[in-house]
């Protein structure tokens, strides 16, 4: 009996989960048993054979070679040649004295005639994969135009089915917004990120803990905001499934790790890190703790300003605070102001805005489509373009859906004012992430030369303290100056009261940028 490799194979894992191997498997030792062969070894394999470079198929090849069998036996011919570059190679075995079999084929290889059929049914089964990969990217294509991500979905979401969208893990989902809120407040690496995600629970799909690729992948995925994003082809879609962050907190995830905000972990941790900058050269103020005290040093060593102590920038950072604070009467007044303006007008005005600038920027795609069919702007620029454009679309809907309602507005309002009365006690109070929360949120920029620190406020914030606010529903920018959240839930305060009156009251008389800027210098 002539000794003979038996192979066998499934496009997918999950065929190879079924009978196929088994059928193909039993076809092959019914055909070796009435032709007096014998099957010495088996070659599995569970890949698809569009592509060339099949790993299994390739050590079997050599072994044939190396004429350590005398024959191979297939289950039928589209399991060897759904690729004309492996049939060229099953051809070449056969010009080389090595038998070929096919279980289901009655016909000759090693003849004219049978050759020529067998290389006729190789094409047909080239051409067929060809149209069977065209018409499966065609229907991927419509599945991400309706908004619909066609594959597995990505670790915080439960797959539905086919033609249904993606929905939030109860389990996982809060853990992702967890990690993207931790990465924003740029305290983390990735790798002491991975630790802190590992510490709270978050799994992948074969539940073991994220890997380090694994959190950078997440971080990295728009799909998180609402946005699927094809990474060969760099095409975006609007996905119809619903997000778990902001696009603002996801370009400012991107920021950071692209290295546009430069706060690291450090090995002391100290108050003011990162906060301070030299205000002659420019050059970030690092601390230092020398006998018992925190120092941040200017550690350019021509410069006037040298050494301050952690004390006297607490001691700043409070006055500031202080003149920053309201008083009964500039409450009443404030009060007074805002009892003057209906809120649902106001709403109603940025609502109509909001839509305004979402049909504007929707014409911009369309123009930008025709330049690129009449051949005006090349692919790579308008793909470039259009991704940018389908972020401001995404920031410009999601303001949209959070507009506040009027009570919202009147119970935010009563917070504001009464936080406003205590702006200095807050900051002495709060732990140390709750007193970089306020000192980020209320001073843009902040600065030390000589022995003088300078903190300047945010413009709006400023305008709230001479009470010439108006409620206008001030608009997001797109990337957000806060520090975002992960911080204890009994600081959440701190911050949230800045992030929702900055977007909520603006002055009357300043007038906004393209992305609802409010100036205040550079953070």
């Amino acid at each position: 009996m002539k000794p003979c490799f038996g192979y066998i194979r499934v496009s997918t894992q999950k065929q190879g989960e079924g009978v196929s191997l088994e059928a193909q498997k039993d076809a092959i030792m019914a055909f070796a048993s009435r032709n007096h062969l014998s099957i010495i070894e088996w070659f599995e394999e569970k890949e698809t054979a569009a592509k060339s470079g099949r790993p299994i198929f390739l050590r079997m090849l050599k072994l044939l070679e190396q004429r350590k069998a005398e024959g191979l036996i297939i289950h039928k011919i589209d399991r060897s040649a759904r690729n004309l570059k492996d049939w060229a190679v099953i051809g070449e075995l056969s010009d080389q004295g090595i038998n070929v079999y096919f279980a289901t084929e009655s016909l000759d290889f090693r003849s004219r005639g049978g050759r020529l059929t067998a290389d006729i049914q190789a094409v047909i089964a080239a051409d067929y994969i060809r149209n069977l990969r065209e018409e499966t990217l065609k229907g991927l294509n419509g599945r991400l135009k309706q908004g619909l991500y066609p594959w597995g979905a990505p670790i915080g979401y439960l797959n539905n089915g086919q033609g249904k969208a993606k929905t939030p893990d109860p389990v996982k989902a809060p853990l992702v917004r967890e990690l993207f809120d931790l990465y924003s407040t740029g305290s983390h690496s990735l790798r002491s990120l991975q630790k802190a995600m590992m510490l709270r629970g978050l799994r992948n799909g074969r539940n073991r803990p994220v890997s380090l690729t694994g959190i950078e992948t997440i971080l990295g995925n728009s799909f998180y905001c609402g946005i699927i994003r094809m990474q060969k082809t760099s095409m975006q879609y609007d996905g119809i499934h619903e997000p778990l962050i902001s696009v603002a907190l996801f370009n400012r995830v991107q920021d950071i790790k692209a290295g546009r905000y430069h706060q690291k972990v450090t090995r002391h941790d100290h108050l003011y890190r990162g906060l301070f900058r030299c205000g002659l050269c420019e050059e970030p103020m690092i601390a230092e703790r020398q006998k018992g005290h925190v120092y941040y040093r200017c550690h350019n060593a021509t410069c006037a300003t040298k050494t301050v102590r952690e004390e006297v920038l607490s001691d700043a950072i409070n006055c500031g605070l202080q003149c920053l604070q309201i008083d009964e009467a500039d409450t009443a007044r404030f009060e007074g102001d805002l009892a003057a303006i209906n809120p649902v007008t106001a709403l109603e005005e940025q609502r109509t805005s909001l839509l305004l600038r979402i049909a504007d920027e929707t014409t911009r795609l369309d123009r930008m489509t025709d330049l690129m069919i009449d051949g005006t702007l090349d692919k790579a620029t308008f793909q470039e373009k259009q991704n940018a454009l389908q972020f401001r679309l995404a920031a410009l809907r999601e303001t949209l859906t959070n507009l506040p309602d009027p009570k919202e507005i009147e119970a935010n309002r009563r917070q504001f004012l009464e936080l406003m009365k205590s702006l200095a006690r807050l900051h002495e109070n709060a732990d140390q992430v709750g007193k970089r929360q306020l000192v980020e949120n209320c001073f843009s920029n902040r600065r030390v030369i000589g022995k003088n620190v300078l903190l300047e406020p945010y413009n709006w914030l400023q305008e709230a303290k001479n009470s010439s606010y108006v409620l206008s529903g001030a608009l997001d920018r797109d990337t957000d100056r806060t520090v975002g959240s992960g911080i204890e839930p009994d600081q959440n305060i701190l911050t949230d009261f800045l992030k929702k009156f900055e977007r909520y009251f603006s002055p009357s008389h300043n007038t906004l940028d393209e992305y609802g800027d409010k100036g205040g210098g550079p953070s």
